[in-house]
């Protein structure tokens, strides 16, 4: 590979981690609002599908994203990019909890209290989420490339729906049985939450097969990669 190729390179993985940490934090901050969506009229110990948080929606996309590098920049690369989100999102929590401690002037259009409310929960919220995180998304690589390696290369759609779903259930569980644990969540929605949640990621799991197929043809036919190859970066 030329060393305008591995620049460009560089610079797609730079994007994709910015891409991914994004979407980490703001699931972080955002979680307090629950939405529905009934595409069937069916409840599941006692909450329909789906009634989930709003955090669950960017979510999905750092899954797709380690995917992504994992095939492309390898292993250790994807390994790189969770640490990073790891970081970004107990610093985020550091700038939240200041901005909660400092305040409000009496003309502030968002006062202490409204502050508070929304924010409030962010610490034991980031808490949960990074330790489900943490342990999902290493489980995801992992998964990954175990199956990479057993089929040499091929059958993308298994490695990326069979790592998904593991993962996916690791982490629904552990962050609803942190939030529970931590009083944020009544331990009677535990389990309708956990299906809801996990359902839908599957659903979103199955939605993103295409994108990363996509995503692994262009950069192949961009870098001309042989199935099974990485970039190396610099």
């Amino acid at each position: 590979m030329s060393l305008k190729d591995k620049l460009l390179a560089q610079r797609i993985y730079l994007f994709l981690g910015a891409l991914f940490i994004t979407s980490l934090v703001v699931s972080n901050l955002i979680f307090q609002k629950f939405f529905y969506w009934y595409p069937i009229d069916v409840s599941v110990f006692g909450t329909k599908l789906f009634e989930i948080s709003v955090g669950i929606l960017p979510y999905p996309i750092t899954f797709l994203i380690t995917d992504l590098i994992s095939e492309i920049y390898g292993k250790k690369r994807a390994n790189d990019v969770v640490v990073a989100g790891i970081f970004a999102s107990f610093f985020s929590m550091l700038i939240i909890y200041t901005a909660n401690a400092v305040p409000a002037t009496s003309w502030s259009p968002v006062q202490n209290e409204i502050f508070t409310s929304v924010f409030g929960n962010t610490a034991v919220a980031v808490f949960a989420s990074m330790m489900a995180y943490l342990l999902a998304q290493f489980v995801d690589i992992q998964i990954y490339h175990f199956w990479k390696n057993l089929t040499k290369g091929k059958h993308l759609w298994l490695r990326n729906n069979a790592s998904t779903f593991f993962s996916q259930l690791v982490d629904t569980g552990t962050v609803l049985l942190l939030l529970c644990s931590f009083g944020a969540i009544p331990w009677s929605q535990f389990l309708g939450l956990l299906t809801a949640g996990f359902l839908f990621k599957v659903f979103v799991a199955f939605v993103d097969t295409p994108f990363l197929y996509a995503g692994v043809y262009l950069f192949r036919r961009r870098f001309k990669l042989k199935i099974n190859e990485e970039v190396n970066l610099i």
